[in-house]
Formats: structure tokens, C-alpha cells, sequence
């Protein structure tokens, strides 16, 4: 260094004020990529639809995350790089070759302070706002640098490639149902949402992931009449059963001719009173399948959003459920679809009162073997799984590879299971303890 040189010259008050400028670049984009990536695209879609511009420009760029990040990236370390190129000219024209070392930590501080944390901080807090103020800006530096980030998104896929890492373009970094779920599961962890409006909402999601084969009642659990039976004797039925429609088979169970609405069934046998009064045998004419609705199968396979969508389109809320070879399997309601999502509905004609589930005073559960899995996980918010089985009992059977015996205990996914009740084949009562 010349020591006649001065210090402070033009030279270095340009240099220092080109690395501020720099600094500010390079706090500008990280803010940016923070903001942008952490900004909800539901906040920010509810503030486009009051007429926010930049949220519009905001959700318009993080369509593609891939080639946002890769923009910003490419902006920020290219103005660090320079920033810090420039500081290390600067410190070992003023120290010689020890400014290395210097500038080095100088620049570490200030990237560090003021280009990372500071403006994270700023973005993650308000992180809609921030990304609305910089989507015009952020757009434009997309649109630049389109062509180098395609070249590098290209280099990236064909390296990945080689390791036999298949990349998706068009697909999204985060799933937005697992992003919902994980915000509701956090959130009720963190005491910011109720278990129930946790399982409301989650029930709503799952419609679409599960069938009516899942939530039926099972065709032994279905109350019948008999269409060949007397007048009299299907009144009495329909009187001292708990449900409003029953179906109406003739000869077997599988040949259902139709469902019989009891208000239907009381109103015409009302009309009829004072023919049977003047002519008692006029009611032995009476043929139930003339009152009866047409029966509504559906295929066991169809999904409980879809069931919904019919029920809705039908003006109905029962249907019969058959195999793919015909055959009853059970019945759903509209109900039975409700009750994914807002729980167990009981009323005073339910026939069972007590709750299928049941915990002791030493902590262990009590449950009915014809629970639903996903019932119980509701109720006791455990994680048992319901891909082999529907059922309580189906699960115990299905890890069993057998038909227990009363008294057997088997202990699996993390539960002891210990059968206390067995009737013929059928499961109607276990002991189940959390390991």
C-alpha cells in the first residue's frame, strides 16, 4: 500500500456505499423468500378476493415454488458474493493482507444481523403483509432470471436422476391436506383448538377417502318386515320398532321389494279405518308394498362424499348396500354419514343407551367388539389403524389370523387386548389397555 495514497478517497466511499446497497439486496431477498414461503395461500386468497393486488401477484408466484426459491436464491447469493468480494478489496486495500480475516468477520456479522435474521424475523411475523409488498418486485426478478433458473432446475433434475431421485415439476412442496391436518394437530397440542373441533373438521376431510362399506350397518344388524305377514302383525312391528323406515323383503332377506316409511304405513291404514270398521276383512287386503317406497342400493364401494351428494340429489337419507355380485350387505343413513363428522347422534329411541365405550377405575377401556376403529380413536384419541379392519373386534381377528377365545389377550400397536366376551364367532365385548 502506498502510503502517500489517501484512505478515504472516492474510490472507497463508492465501495463502502456499493456493500450497503448490497447488504440491503440481500436483506431484501431473504425477507422475500421467507415471507413468501411462509405466507398462507388462504389468508392471502382471502385478501385477493377484497381486492388486494399484491396478494393476487403473491398467490400468482407461489404457484411455482420450484422456480421462485430458485430466483431468490440466485439474486441473494449473487449480491452476498459480491458484497463480501467487495469488503475483502476493501479491507486489504486498508490493512493489507490481514483485512482478509477481517472482512471476513465483518461480513459475517452483517450478513448474519442485518441480510438474514433482521429481515426473517420482520417477514415471518407478518408474513402476508411482506409478501404482498414484494410480489411486484419479486415478479420482476422472476421474469429476469427465468432463463438461468430453468438451466439450473434442468442441471438439478438430471443429477437427481442419476441417484435415482425423480422430482415432480407441477407438484406442490406441501400437500394441503396434511398441511391442514398437521395445523389442527398442533394446534389441539397447543390447547388452540378443541378435541372436537379437531375431529369435525378432520371427518369432513375423510369423506372423500372413505366408503360405505366403512360406516353401514351390517345386514345382521337390519330390522325387516316381512311383506307376506298380516296387516295387523306389521303394524305391531313397525309401532314397537325404534326406526322410521324399515325395508320390506318377501320369500328371503336378499329379495327386498321396497321401504316402508311408518308415518306412510300409519296414514294409509288410517284411510282405511272406516271400511275396516263396516268389513273386518277389508284390512286383510291391504298389501304393504302399495305404501312402500322403492328400494335404493348402492355399491359397498362408494365413497361417503358421494353417498352425501345422492342423499342430497334424491331428496333421501336411506339406501340399501350390495356387493359387487348383488348381494345385501347393509344399510346407510344419512345419519351414519353425519356422525363421521360431528360424532355419535343418540336420541331417545335409540335402543342401546349405553355408551359403546366404557374406562374403569384402573384405567383400562371397556369396548363393544362391533365399534367402529375410527370410533374409538375419536373417542379416546389414540392412532389404531383401520386399513385391514372396520371394526374393534376385525382388528383383534385380522392380527390374530384367528377367532379368539374368551380370555385370550393379545398385545399389538402399542394396546394390550384381552377378549372378554365371545358369542358363536362374534367378538361383542374387549378389555383394552394402552401399553
Amino acid at each position: 500500500m502506498d502510503p502517500a495514497a489517501p484512505i478515504f478517497d472516492t474510490a472507497l466511499i463508492v465501495t463502502v456505499g456499493a456493500i450497503l446497497l448490497l447488504l440491503v439486496l440481500s436483506a431484501f431477498f431473504s425477507g422475500s423468500e421467507t415471507a413468501l414461503t411462509a405466507a398462507s395461500r388462504g389468508k392471502l386468497r382471502s385478501q385477493a378476493d377484497r381486492g388486494s393486488r399484491g396478494a393476487a401477484r403473491a398467490l400468482d408466484i407461489t404457484e411455482d415454488n420450484e422456480r421462485l426459491i430458485g430466483s431468490v436464491l440466485l439474486g441473494n447469493n449473487l449480491v452476498n458474493i459480491l458484497a463480501t468480494s467487495l469488503a475483502t478489496a476493501l479491507f486489504t486495500r486498508v490493512l493489507g493482507d490481514s483485512g482478509v480475516a477481517l472482512a471476513t468477520l465483518v461480513m459475517t456479522f452483517l450478513v448474519l444481523i442485518f441480510a438474514e435474521v433482521l429481515p426473517k424475523t420482520y417477514a415471518i411475523t407478518n408474513a402476508e403483509k411482506a409478501a404482498s409488498m414484494v410480489s411486484a418486485p419479486i415478479g420482476i426478478v422472476v421474469r429476469v432470471f427465468a432463463p438461468v433458473v430453468g438451466a439450473v432446475r434442468l442441471l438439478v433434475r438430471l443429477v437427481l436422476r442419476g441417484f435415482g431421485v425423480q422430482t415432480d415439476p407441477h407438484g406442490q412442496i406441501h400437500a394441503f391436506r396434511d398441511e391442514i391436518e398437521g395445523a389442527l394437530t398442533l394446534g389441539h397440542s397447543e390447547g388452540m383448538v378443541e378435541k372436537e373441533d379437531r375431529d369435525r373438521i378432520l371427518g369432513a376431510l375423510d369423506l372423500g377417502d372413505r366408503t360405505v362399506e366403512e360406516v353401514m350397518r351390517h345386514r345382521s344388524q337390519i330390522e325387516m318386515v316381512d311383506g307376506d305377514m298380516p296387516a295387523a302383525e306389521i303394524l305391531e312391528q313397525c309401532l314397537r320398532s325404534p326406526h322410521t323406515r324399515l325395508p320390506v323383503y318377501r320369500d328371503s332377506h336378499e329379495n327386498i321389494v321396497g321401504v316402508v316409511h311408518a308415518k306412510d304405513l300409519l296414514r294409509a291404514m288410517w284411510d282405511r279405518r272406516p271400511d275396516a270398521a263396516a268389513n273386518g276383512a277389508r284390512m286383510t287386503d291391504f298389501d304393504i308394498t302399495e305404501v312402500a317406497m322403492p328400494p335404493y342400493f348402492v355399491p359397498e364401494t362408494t365413497t361417503l362424499d358421494e353417498q352425501m351428494r345422492q342423499f342430497l340429489v334424491r331428496h333421501t337419507h336411506f339406501a340399501l348396500v350390495v356387493d359387487e355380485y348383488g348381494a345385501l350387505q347393509g344399510l346407510i343413513t344419512l345419519e351414519d354419514i353425519l356422525e363421521e363428522i360431528v360424532g355419535e347422534i343418540t336420541d331417545e329411541f335409540d335402543l342401546d343407551p349405553e355408551h359403546p365405550l366404557r374406562r374403569t377405575e384402573g384405567g383400562d377401556y371397556i369396548v363393544d367388539g362391533g365399534m367402529t376403529i375410527r370410533d374409538l380413536n375419536r373417542a379416546a384419541d389414540w392412532q389404531l389403524p383401520d386399513d385391514e379392519a372396520n371394526t374393534i373386534a376385525g382388528l383383534v381377528i385380522h392380527e390374530a389370523q384367528t377367532i379368539p377365545t374368551q380370555g385370550q389377550v393379545f398385545s399389538f400397536h402399542g394396546f394390550r387386548f384381552e377378549v372378554m366376551q365371545r358369542i358363536d364367532n362374534r367378538i361383542t365385548r374387549l378389555r383394552i389397555r394402552p401399553l
